[in-house]
């Protein structure tokens, strides 16, 4: 979904350990600022670069301000979930967007972010499923995840790409991510995986 990196300046939201950064340098970019609140992660992306196309700064994404038509490319792995203001996020990365700049990012697919039961749960069939709750009511739901009590922001699909057009941008592609047979294969345990999405991938444009 992304596009060619070869001379493109990228800024990466909630870089994390700075895997996206490292291939996009290595892809050709002319530049990456690499964005995450974490210290610690920061520190270890860091450690692990060595490269001087990648600038990593600590901010809050809920309050960043980056400058206006700097970036060609904005990309962001399974962040945008965390965020209360997604309107804000949204208007911020479009502003720092040149005209036709792309934007292209994950997230928990709203479905994987609304069960009753994190676990998923097993028939008497073997079938696996994951009860929902309250699909269409949306806000923060608190769950257990490396950490107890990490907090998320549920919202639907629908939600999501109407925020998308009302902050400017224009829907390139979407996936809703599954393994294949062959990934299937190498990781037979993936196979419940095809009981929902887990991922959302989603590529727009700047208008």
């Amino acid at each position: 979904m992304l596009p060619a990196m070869t001379g493109r300046r990228a800024v990466d939201l909630g870089c994390g350990f700075g895997w996206f950064a490292r291939w996009a340098a290595a892809a050709g970019a002319q530049s990456v600022l690499a964005i995450d609140l974490s210290e610690r992660m920061l520190a270890r992306a860091a450690a692990e670069t060595d490269h001087e196309a990648i600038t990593y700064e600590r901010h809050d994404l809920e309050t960043i301000e980056l400058p206006p038509h700097s970036f060609d490319v904005a990309y962001s792995s399974l962040t945008l979930h965390y965020l209360a203001d997604l309107e804000r996020a949204l208007a911020t990365v479009h502003g720092a967007l040149v005209p036709d700049g792309s934007f292209v990012f994950s997230i928990e697919h709203p479905i994987y972010s609304a069960p009753s039961n994190p676990e998923f749960v097993t028939d008497v069939d073997g079938r696996v499923s994951w009860p929902l709750d309250r699909y269409l009511v949306e806000g923060p739901r608190s769950t257990d995840w490396l950490a107890p009590g990490v907090l998320k922001h549920h919202r639907t699909l629908a939600t999501y790409l109407a925020a998308l057009r009302g902050a400017g941008f224009a829907l390139d592609d979407l996936c809703e991510w599954g393994p294949t047979a062959a990934q299937i294969d190498e990781v037979p345990e993936w196979a419940r995986e095809l009981e929902r999405p887990q991922f959302l991938l989603v590529a727009t444009h700047r208008r």
